[in-house]
């Protein structure tokens, strides 16, 4: 069978029944193969035509899909498809769904290398947070605008408003075939999620790039979730241990919830805790209690390890810089953005009463990090977008403000793409407290741009 190949994905389409007695006559090795050499980023089994499927008939697929992803970083997965046979293939694999999963295939090519900077609006809703966080990330990155939907009833509400969206997607999984340890932040945490038998493996499937500049942002807490993760041997706790010391340089805190160690020798959890890693019998121990939270360092930051000096290449991609935050919360708020001063010297806050932050940081071929100091009403006023509604809940506008700053560094690495510089965009971190900001930038110079949107003041700080 060959693949139909359009906006870098490969779709193959079989018909009629796939069981375990037919499915490997569809497809082979060698037809997967021929669609990686016409460099598509997705190879995706469209389900349109498929009158019965079960496990069985899906497993041949997956096992292809997994000797492939080992070659090449190529998403794999299925497409086109109702309701009930999203559901079937959720039950069917559970906990193992390491593939994609598309409702449609207008879906998957929003997800495309080849269908980028195309600024739709989209409508996200997964009943999983952390999927509606990647659909997100990757969609910004994308160069298009996603709205999250925070609950099924407020993604019915938005759907009902037609015109307002290019695309709706829902019924959706952004699955990675192990490839990768994901990622999502949750509050002011970063939380991975490990699984299986953990060994040396780690340290490829970790991004250490990614964690550094995390790091470099301001987030003091990271969460490994482990509840699905069976063992690990001594090459992952040393890789672990070596992660906890080099975070105890920041004061930062790494914890592991759900680990069960049945089939762990004892010594290793001891190595662990000896390194200073803490340890948590559910993720919403940690997630659920405030105070926990607060001690543990996800609303407080202490002093960076390493203060660097902003660089000439930095400072010349400043006007791009201005403009993915300026044009971004000039849609949001419907105001025009007015530039009062530029100068370069440390981050100076005259008034930090009734002021909440954001920072972002950004790393490739040039790093650093962006923040953004907002007075409460023009954050309020730019996130009412994505929420669909006002409000005083300050909670609610921290988290939004970061699905709006992540659309800020979805514009950074676009406009800076435009002059051949390549970034990666590290998840945004958010500030309640202003002092804590302060910390985190401990003195460290850069390029300061006052601005008012409205009369009410706006700050730009970039530094690294």
């Amino acid at each position: 069978m060959k693949a139909v190949t359009k906006n870098g994905v490969a779709v193959f389409s079989p018909q009629g029944f796939l069981d375990g007695n037919n499915t490997s006559s569809f497809l082979n090795i060698e037809d997967v193969e021929a669609a990686v050499n016409l460099k598509a980023d997705i190879i995706l089994i469209s389900l349109k035509k498929v009158i019965f499927f079960n496990r069985n008939g899906l497993d041949t697929f997956v096992k292809l899909f997994s000797k492939i992803r080992k070659k090449n970083s190529a998403v794999v997965g299925f497409c086109d498809y109702d309701f009930n046979k999203y559901n079937a293939i959720k039950k069917f694999y559970k906990d193992e769904i390491y593939f994609s999963l598309f409702k449609t295939l207008d879906i998957a090519y929003l997800f495309s290398s080849s269908f980028k900077n195309q600024n739709k609006t989209i409508l996200i809703y997964s009943s999983d947070n952390s999927q509606r966080s990647a659909m997100a990330i990757e969609l910004h990155d994308n160069g298009h605008n996603p709205i999250i939907a925070q609950n099924e009833e407020d993604y019915l509400e938005k759907k009902s408003k037609e015109g307002t969206y290019d695309y709706v997607v829902d019924s959706t999984f952004l699955g990675q075939m192990g490839q990768k340890v994901a990622t999502r932040v949750t509050g002011n945490a970063i939380v991975y999620t490990v699984s299986d038998f953990l060994d040396v493996d780690i340290t490829d499937k970790f991004n250490i790039e990614y964690h550094n500049n995390s790091l470099n942002v301001g987030f003091r807490l990271f969460i490994f979730d482990a509840c699905k993760v069976i063992s690990m041997n001594v090459h992952a706790i040393n890789f672990f241990s070596r992660l906890a010391s080099a975070a105890a340089e920041y004061n930062a805190t790494i914890c592991f919830a759900g680990m069960s160690f049945g089939k762990t020798p004892k010594e290793f959890k001891e190595t662990l805790e000896d390194s200073g890693i803490l340890f948590y019998k559910q993720l919403d121990d940690i997630l659920q209690n405030k105070e926990l939270l607060k001690e543990l360092g996800a609303s407080s930051a202490a002093n960076i390890k390493n203060k660097r000096a902003l660089n000439k290449k930095n400072v010349s991609e400043l006007p791009n810089f201005i403009d993915a935050a300026v044009v971004t919360i000039e849609m949001m708020t419907n105001a025009k953005a007015i530039k009062e001063s530029v100068e370069i010297h440390n981050l100076v806050i005259d008034d930090k009463e009734d002021k909440i932050a954001s920072s972002i940081g950004y790393y490739g071929d040039i790093d650093g990090m962006v923040i953004l100091v907002f007075p409460t009403k023009i954050a309020q006023k730019a996130c009412e977008l994505l929420i669909g509604e006002s409000t005083d809940d300050l909670e609610l506008v921290l988290d939004t403000l970061a699905e709006l700053v992540n659309i800020v560094g979805g514009n950074i690495k676009t406009l800076l793409s435009n002059d051949n510089i390549d970034v990666n965009i590290t998840l945004p971190r958010t500030y309640q407290n202003i002092d804590n900001l302060l910390e985190v930038i401990d003195n460290r110079k850069g390029v300061q741009v006052d601005l008012s949107f409205d009369d009410n003041k706006f700050l730009f700080f970039l530094t690294r």
